[in-house]
C-alpha cells in the first residue's frame, strides 16, 4: 500500500477507472521513484523537463531497457493527463533506451520432460498449459473456465497483452486434467455459494453490469482457484481470486533445479520453447505468431534465429581441423 496521500489518491482513481491491479502496482512504482528522484517534489510542481530528465536517467544511470523506460513514460503520462490534468508534450526530448533485447533462453526437448517430470502435482497443469499452448504467465492465471473449449481442443485469451483476443491450441494429453480441475472449481463454488459473505468471483466492471448473476456461474469462475478466499482490494468484498503467480515462478524454479537444468528457467521460458518447438517440428512462422498473440511479425522471428546453428547455419573452422 502506499504510504503518501497523493500516492493513494492516484490508487483510488486509477481503481475508479478499472485499471488492472498490475498496472496501478507498476504505475504506482514509477510515480514514487520520479517523485524520489527529484527530492520528493510534488508533480503538480513540475512537468515536461522534469519528466526528460527522469527519463533520461534511468538509461544513463540505470541502464534500463526499452520496455522499462517505455513502462515508465507510460505510467508518468497517466500521471500527467489523468491525475494533474496537464497533459505531457507528445514530443518530449529524453535519451532513449538503445539496449538490445536479450535473446530467450530455451529449454531442449528432453530438458523440457524432465522439468515436467518433476514439477509438483498442484502447479503440473497450469506449467503444463504454459508449454503446451505458449500462454504467458498472467494469461494462464486469469483462465476461466468458459475459456476451455473441448470441442475445438482450443483456450479462448481474452485481453492478451496490448488488449488482443486470440484462440491457442489446447493438447489433447491435458483434456482429463482440466476435466479434473473444472471439477474441483465446481466444489469450490458449491461451498461458496452457501457462505453469505461470498461476493461472487471478481468481473470487470463492464461486465459486472452486463451479467449481473455471472460471478455465480461455474463458467466464468477462475480455472485456477486459490484455495481460500480473500478480500478484493477494490471494495474489500470477499471472493475467490485465481493462485497468486509466484507460486508457478517458484514451482517452476525448484522443478529446474530438481531436474538438474543448468539455464535459468521462468515461466517465459516455457512459452519461449513452445515458440522453438513448434518451428523445429514444421509449423510456419504466421502460425506462431498467431498462436503466442504477437502483433509484429519481427517479434515472432526472433525464434528463428535459435534453430540456426551458430547464426546462419555457419559451421565452425574449428570443426574442419
Amino acid at each position: 500500500m502506499p504510504k503518501s496521500i497523493f500516492l493513494n489518491m492516484v490508487k483510488d482513481e486509477m481503481f475508479k477507472l478499472r485499471y488492472a491491479k498490475r498496472t496501478i502496482e507498476a504505475y504506482l512504482k514509477w510515480i514514487s521513484s520520479y517523485i524520489h528522484f527529484h527530492q520528493k517534489k510534488h508533480p503538480n510542481l513540475m512537468h515536461d523537463s522534469e519528466v526528460e530528465a527522469f527519463l533520461s536517467h534511468l538509461v544513463l544511470e540505470l541502464d534500463v531497457s526499452a520496455a522499462t523506460q517505455t513502462s515508465a513514460l507510460n505510467a508518468l503520462v497517466f500521471l500527467y493527463r489523468d491525475i494533474i490534468r496537464r497533459p505531457l508534450n507528445v514530443k518530449l526530448n529524453f535519451v532513449k533506451s538503445s539496449r538490445q533485447q536479450k535473446l530467450p533462453v530455451v529449454l531442449t526437448t528432453d530438458e523440457m520432460r524432465r522439468l515436467l517430470a518433476v514439477i509438483n502435482a498442484q502447479h503440473k497443469l497450469p506449467v503444463s498449459i504454459l508449454y503446451a499452448s505458449g500462454l504467458r504467465l498472467m494469461e494462464c492465471m486469469r483462465l476461466r473456465v468458459k475459456d476451455i473449449d473441448f470441442d475445438y481442443k482450443s483456450i479462448r485469451i481474452w485481453y492478451g497483452k496490448g488488449g488482443k483476443h486470440r484462440v491457442v491450441t489446447l493438447a489433447d494429453e491435458l483434456v482429463p486434467a482440466l476435466r479434473q480441475q473444472i471439477t474441483l472449481v465446481q466444489q469450490y463454488l458449491d461451498a461458496d455459494l452457501i457462505n453469505p459473505d461470498y461476493s461472487g468471483v471478481y468481473l470487470p466492471h463492464r461486465l459486472r453490469l452486463k451479467y449481473k448473476k455471472a460471478n455465480r456461474s461455474l463458467e466464468w469462475q477462475y480455472l485456477f482457484a486459490s484455495r481460500q478466499l480473500s478480500k478484493d482490494p477494490e471494495d474489500k468484498s470477499l471472493r475467490r481470486h485465481h493462485i497468486d503467480e509466484s507460486a508457478i515462478q517458484k514451482a517452476i524454479r525448484f522443478a529446474a533445479k530438481k531436474a538438474n537444468i543448468g539455464k535459468t528457467v521462468t515461466p517465459h521460458t516455457l512459452r519461449h520453447s513452445f515458440a522453438t518447438h513448434l518451428l523445429q517440428s514444421g509449423a510456419d512462422i504466421r502460425t506462431v505468431q498467431d498462436q503466442l498473440g504477437h502483433a509484429d511479425l519481427r517479434t515472432t522471428q526472433i525464434y528463428t534465429h535459435i534453430l540456426q546453428r551458430g547464426g546462419n547455419s555457419v559451421v565452425s573452422p574449428l570443426s574442419r581441423l
